[in-house]
């Protein structure tokens, strides 16, 4: 049984999910009319060239969305790339130059780099959480708390700046949280959850593996724990991962002795609150895997501009 995530990359499924989201940015902005200032004020026959330059030091991800967009719009711009997707790039990088019809240019700006500010923001993120982690073992997870239907673009965003993608949804991993521990105790007329454990890792298991074979190797099964009682019990089970939730330092450097005497194979990830400044001693511990939901929830965009060059 392997014991990840597939992880994302800028494919197919991920670039499908970017249309959709740019489509509706598009009838945000022209709600099926038109860009009245720019029709005003310039001519439909001038021609432009525009450079899309970061004003601050990041993680590029995304760079393609630009293409995306234009393409969206139906407009006959041409773009050219000058960096690459988890390149690290200083204040007034140029990202990208664009030449086309002055018209479609300035409609498309704020699409433009709203998409490409926050996929760049989340990869510079990711990269700030990732250094810190220098020198461990451990890996920076992200997690299911993504903004709605942006999950594969902030998933991928997050690998471009040297994270590693948890599970991207419901369908790729069997994750026993503690709600899922609850309800199959209450169902099964167990009062305490945490002998509900042993029960519910086996029955997982044998779900799985009545999957068949492919199933069973590309679906990890993980459960949540708070206590190291819940732990002790879990590990015999061979659980693929363990998450152990809000511990202290202390819990997770006994919680890492208990897994190399009972489960050696089993993977732990610390989960819960965890910050820049919770991170490294979190990492310290010896525990894998540390996921953070601040990768995507709570991020800044990358202030990125379109600067006229003609």
């Amino acid at each position: 049984m392997v014991n990840t995530f597939k992880q994302l990359a800028w494919d197919g499924d991920t670039l499908d999910d970017a249309r959709y989201l740019i489509r509706l940015a598009v009838r945000e902005d022209l709600s099926n009319q038109q860009d009245w200032t720019t029709m005003a004020t310039v001519p439909a026959d001038a021609a432009s060239v525009a450079e899309v330059v970061a004003r601050e030091a990041g993680v590029v991800a995304g760079i393609g969305i630009i293409k995306a967009v234009l393409q969206e719009m139906n407009i006959s711009a041409a773009c050219d790339e000058l960096v690459s997707d988890g390149e690290v790039i200083e204040s007034g990088a140029v990202l990208c130059r664009l030449s086309g019809l002055s018209r479609d240019l300035l409609t498309a700006e704020r699409t433009m780099l709203n998409f490409l500010g926050r996929l760049c923001g989340v990869a510079t993120q990711a990269a700030r959480y990732v250094s810190e982690l220098d020198g461990t073992t451990a890996k920076v997870y992200d997690t299911r708390k993504t903004t709605p239907g942006w999950r594969r673009l902030e998933k991928y965003a997050v690998r471009c700046g040297g994270g590693v993608n948890h599970r991207t949804g419901l369908f790729d991993a069997v994750m026993i949280k503690d709600n899922h521990l609850a309800a199959y105790a209450q169902q099964q007329g167990i009062d305490n959850n945490e002998d509900a454990v042993a029960s519910v890792l086996a029955g997982a298991r044998a779900f799985v593996e009545s999957l068949g074979e492919q199933r069973m190797t590309d679906t990890p099964v993980e459960i949540e724990v708070d206590t190291l009682a819940q732990l002790r019990i879990a590990l015999p089970c061979s659980p693929d991962i363990v998450l152990l939730d809000n511990m202290t330092l202390e819990q997770l450097v006994e919680a890492v002795a208990l897994r190399n005497q009972l489960s050696p194979d089993t993977q732990l990830e610390a989960s819960g609150g965890v910050t820049l400044e919770t991170l490294r001693p979190i990492g310290q511990t010896g525990v894998d895997r540390i996921s953070v939901g601040a990768l995507t929830h709570s991020v800044i965009n990358l202030d990125i501009g379109l600067d006229w060059q003609t």
